[in-house]
């Protein structure tokens, strides 16, 4: 077994409280996603896995061992650390394989686990130079060759593509995914970039202050959020998330009034939920230019140009939302009409911020569809 548990782990430092009753599983050959904000307990988390960071209180499983008192060097685990951690007085061959001499393994298998590094991540040129020698692209790829020549159990990774450029960093995800592919390692990756949380992860762990706020698939923690801040956190830009009231069969923007269809009514109803938030991401929005039977009347208050689409913002009796368009952008000022896809939406109670769920006929089963555009007619 390579799995991971914690379990009520918790870690502080004098009064202040880090991580707080942690319960967390990382199954055999998964790519978990440690995501959140600076300061959310992420990085301290994989340093406790690491073996880098005293545990408070709680248990930390590794396989079916306990390893709240084992010695980081005896956890089977290779780790990449944000600033690479290179030595500089060794050339690119000697700092991958350093690990490998320290633990005797025979000089033909150090050469064979170089040479497919090399290959893997195309360094075969670059095999004498020193760290000083070497672009940022270049020392993060040393940086992952020599965690993978260990073929620890574990790998462990703290935002180690956060130096790169653009370019360099979505070339750097699909050769990590590639790596976990070939070697099916027990994989933790820690990030505050959510663009890598979903194209890296098979699971994400959104944490804000020391907590879990959701575990789940990348899919699902974007198209079915269990929380206000998980909704806000994903996406850019970020879920639109407006108080409304609900009376019955509506709900009421300001003065304004949406028509609830029978599920969402009954869904509201089983929650018991007295006050709510209403939530849709802006590329869910449909606006219309003429006036549309059950829509709300509502007035765009400026754009924003993202090169390849528009940012429409827009006002509904004081509720400020966001929609995303491609072209034919309505000008400020403007008067539209917002419907929304009732399939799109989310509910929120008010007083604890978590979902209130989801009607049993959405099953979101169209997740790999495109968004929707603005229909302007």
């Amino acid at each position: 077994m390579k799995d991971i548990v914690l379990e009520n782990i918790h870690k502080s430092y004098g009064t202040n409280q880090v991580v707080e009753d942690l319960n967390l599983t990382v199954a055999e050959g998964e790519r978990l996603i440690l995501l959140g904000p600076s300061g959310c307990g992420k990085s301290t988390t994989l340093r406790m896995i690491a073996g880098l960071e005293e545990i408070t209180s709680g248990k930390l499983y590794m396989g079916d061992q306990l390893v709240n008192q084992v010695a980081s060097g005896k956890r089977n685990v290779s780790m990449v650390f944000q600033n690479y951690a290179l030595f500089p007085h060794m050339t690119v061959e000697d700092n991958i394989t350093y690990g490998l001499k320290v633990h005797k393994y025979p000089k033909s298998e150090i050469e064979k686990r170089l040479r497919d590094a090399f290959e893997m991540l195309e360094l075969t040129e670059l095999g004498k130079r020193k760290p000083k020698d070497l672009s940022g692209g270049q020392r993060q790829r040393v940086a992952l060759a020599r965690a993978i020549v260990k073929r620890s159990d574990f790998l462990l990774l703290d935002e180690p593509l956060s130096n790169l450029d653009a370019q360099l960093r979505q070339h750097a995800r699909k050769e990590l995914v590639k790596i976990h592919k070939k070697y099916n390692q027990t994989f933790v990756y820690v990030t505050h970039d959510q663009i890598e949380a979903m194209t890296v992860g098979d699971r994400i762990a959104l944490m804000y202050e020391g907590n879990l706020k959701m575990v789940d698939s990348p899919k699902n923690v974007y198209h079915m959020p269990a929380n206000v801040f998980t909704a806000k956190f994903i996406g850019s830009p970020s879920c639109n998330i407006v108080s409304v009231e609900h009376d019955a069969n509506y709900l009421f923007f300001g003065t304004q009034k949406l028509i609830l269809p029978e599920s969402w009514i009954n869904q509201i109803r089983d929650s018991y939920t007295e006050q709510l938030y209403f939530g849709i991401r802006p590329e869910h929005v449909c606006l219309h230019t003429t006036p549309t039977a059950g829509a709300l009347t509502a007035t765009v208050k400026y754009t924003e140009d993202y090169g390849n689409r528009m940012g429409i913002y827009f006002d509904i009796d004081g509720c400020e939302m966001v929609g995303i368009c491609e072209d034919n952008a309505p000008y400020p000022g403007q008067t539209v009409y917002f419907l929304p896809d009732f399939d799109k939406i989310h509910l929120f109670d008010r007083g604890t911020s978590d979902s209130i769920g989801y009607p049993v006929n959405i099953t979101r089963s169209n997740l790999n569809e495109p968004a929707y555009q603005y229909k302007f007619a």
